[in-house]
């Protein structure tokens, strides 16, 4: 199996990503998220092209950012269909989310 690594990339101070590269392949996938207040993220979308789809890339994104809201105190929206898929496959990440296993997140907008 060829190692993935994961990177944090801040674009601005409400929006980042989570990047992932396997060693050996071409292209990255990616886990974009918004800060939506000081302890408060929404991992808003997960992306993987094709050539790396069945690899754990995504899973690893999310492993990082489930490690990081502990590491670092802050809880997450769960906007992302694949993390509301694997948050039901995982009900021990319930610590980190703003929601139970299989609710659906709703944002407060003002």
């Amino acid at each position: 199996m060829n190692a993935i690594s994961v990177t944090l990339e801040n674009q601005d101070e409400h929006h980042g990503r989570y990047v992932a590269r396997v060693d050996g392949k071409e292209g990255e996938a990616e886990l974009v998220f918004t800060w939506r207040g000081d302890h408060l993220l929404s991992a808003d979308h997960t992306f993987a092209p094709e050539n790396l789809r069945g690899s754990g890339v995504a899973m690893a994104l999310v492993q990082r950012l489930i490690a990081n809201a502990r590491a670092k105190g802050f809880k997450i929206i769960p906007l992302c269909p694949y993390i509301q898929a694997k948050y039901e496959e995982h009900p021990g990440w319930a610590d980190v989310m703003t929601v139970a296993p299989g609710e659906k997140p709703h944002l407060k907008l003002h």
